[in-house]
């Protein structure tokens, strides 16, 4: 990793130029991910009559864990894109692309189609998805391909929320 030179306790810390590289990363992952909620959300009637299981949790948490889950996935996605060229980083990469469009897909197959059965398809190719991101990114960087397993675990229990929340409507 490029450093700026400086250490404290002998960690070598990122120059101002590659923080602002990860906060380009972090940003863009959060918009694309983001995108989908213009689409519809956990404010329409339609969902507010579905019955949700005990464990579903408080609206508020569903945009705070996915910012968090969205900057680390920015900033696992800076560490592969640094990366020295390689066919693991190309399939690393596309990997990445392809996991966010079923993530971004699912939004609109839950709220845009009203349909917990095509999103739970959706969810569950996702979760496949990430699991092979993950490998791809593990032959690239260990420490991205880290950074995922928070999002594979979110991934988890969102596959067992929309399946209990098809089941029980």
């Amino acid at each position: 990793m490029a450093t700026s030179g400086s250490t404290r306790s002998g960690i070598d810390l990122p120059s101002r130029d590659e923080l602002l590289r990860i906060l380009g990363f972090v940003v863009l992952v959060n918009l694309v991910g983001g995108a989908a909620a213009v689409i519809g959300g956990p404010g329409s009637e339609w969902f507010a009559a579905l019955e949700k299981p005990w464990f579903y949790p408080p609206s508020w948490a569903f945009g705070v864990v996915w910012t968090l889950l969205f900057s680390l996935l920015g900033v696992a996605l800076y560490r592969v894109w640094r990366a020295d060229e390689s066919r693991d980083r190309t399939i690393a990469l596309g990997a990445f692309v392809l996991q966010m469009v079923f993530n971004v897909a699912w939004t609109p197959a839950f709220f845009g189609l009203e349909s917990p059965g095509i999103a739970l398809g959706v969810i569950a190719a996702l979760w496949v998805l990430v699991v092979g991101t993950i490998w791809a990114f593990r032959r690239v960087d260990r420490t991205a391909a880290a950074l995922l397993v928070p999002y594979l675990l979110w991934v988890s229990f969102a596959t067992v929320l929309n399946y209990d929340i098809w089941r029980l409507n």
